[in-house]
């Protein structure tokens, strides 16, 4: 029997407000330990905030902390279904580049977020590995570098 997304999905999702400062998100990743929160507006995923995007649209764009998630989030946001079968949507991950997806239900709405990390503790190794390799493939100014510098 196929797993489900729903069988290994993280329940306890918070959504960010398009609204909140970017100051106010960032404090609550610290405070929680976590570097993604999905965006929501009157019950519906409207975008994504991760940490990366708060240093390469907010800080290094100038931009401080009283920027609203709005003005930085990712707009384009893949998600899944929670009854999507778990090898069809860590694929799908595994080629759009992504470590996390937030998850919806046939109404779209949120209930909760898949991440490849919880789909490899109850997923084929092989599976998990090629599409960790996807996410994770070398690039920028250090790719290659066996040095660490």
């Amino acid at each position: 029997m196929m797993m489900k997304v729903a069988d290994v999905m993280s329940r306890s999702v918070e959504l960010a407000d398009p609204n909140q400062t970017i100051c106010d998100i960032a404090t609550a990743m610290a405070r929680k330990n976590l570097g993604y929160f999905p965006v929501g507006e009157k019950g519906r995923l409207v975008g994504a905030i991760t940490d990366r995007d708060i240093v390469t649209r907010c800080v290094a764009a100038g931009k401080d902390g009283t920027a609203r998630v709005r003005d930085v989030m990712t707009k384009d946001v893949k998600y899944c279904f929670d009854d999507e079968d778990l090898d069809h949507v860590v694929a799908n991950m595994g080629q759009n580049k992504l470590r996390r997806m937030p998850v919806v239900d046939r109404d779209k709405r949120l209930v909760g977020v898949v991440a490849l990390a919880d789909a490899a503790q109850d997923f084929s190794i092989a599976d998990a590995g090629a599409a960790l390799s996807k996410v994770a493939s070398p690039g920028g100014p250090h790719a290659g570098d066996k040095k660490g510098h």
